[in-house]
């Protein structure tokens, strides 16, 4: 999501309306979701690893008011280019926004790569797979079902065929058939198809095997 709403807004001309509102928007949404994404950090996952890391805990709450500031920036941008009245305040203000966008983009890959390393080591230092597993599916349960949704769609961008296989095979064995239907419809809305074609023989080839 990062990569995609870096490459609209450098691609936009903030002078065309039509543009300019397409790539804003994404913008907004992809903030806003790395504010739930944040949100969702702070209330329940740094909670389980204070027990074996303080220290760590401290760096990222840190790091998510770095993030949080940026996140503001942004916002700030937005409002002052909806105020703009010239194509030269328009492309001025534009460029700014892109330009802290980058900087957002560039500090989430490097907080995220640090979480992947560092606060994993820490989960798994102190909780089976099962305890992590009710912990997920506890996040899970409490993402907004809109956030949900974007999340969904995000991540069946972003992941491998067999990620995704994995995945599916999860929900399909531990959730209502309402809601492997509704992830077997995006994956089948966003997956190119002979991905689309390979998930669907990689899970009816696991059915077939079970």
């Amino acid at each position: 999501m990062l990569y995609e709403t870096a490459l609209c807004l450098q691609q936009t001309d903030f002078t065309n309306t039509e543009e300019a509102a397409h790539s804003l928007e994404l913008l907004v949404q992809t903030v806003d979701l790395f504010d739930q994404h944040a949100h969702t950090e702070d209330t329940m996952v740094f909670s389980t690893v204070v027990y074996t890391d303080a220290a760590l805990v401290n760096v990222m709450e840190q790091e998510h008011q770095e993030d949080h500031a940026l996140a503001q920036r942004l916002r700030g941008l937005l409002t002052a280019f909806s105020h703009a009245v010239s194509f030269a305040d328009t492309s001025i203000t534009g460029e700014a926004i892109t330009n802290c966008f980058v900087e957002f983009m560039i500090f989430n890959l490097k907080h995220m790569a640090k979480e992947e390393d560092q606060v994993n080591k820490a989960l798994w230092k102190k909780y089976t797979d099962t305890e992590l597993h009710a912990l997920t599916q506890k996040i899970v349960t409490s993402i907004p079902a809109q956030h949900l949704v974007q999340f969904n769609r995000w991540m069946m961008r972003g992941l491998n065929n067999s990620e995704i296989t994995g995945w599916l095979k999860e929900v399909k064995n531990n959730a209502p058939d309402i809601v492997f239907q509704s992830l077997m419809q995006t994956a089948a809305a966003e997956l190119e198809a002979p991905r689309w074609q390979q998930v669907q023989d990689a899970i009816t080839e696991g059915a077939m095997l079970a």
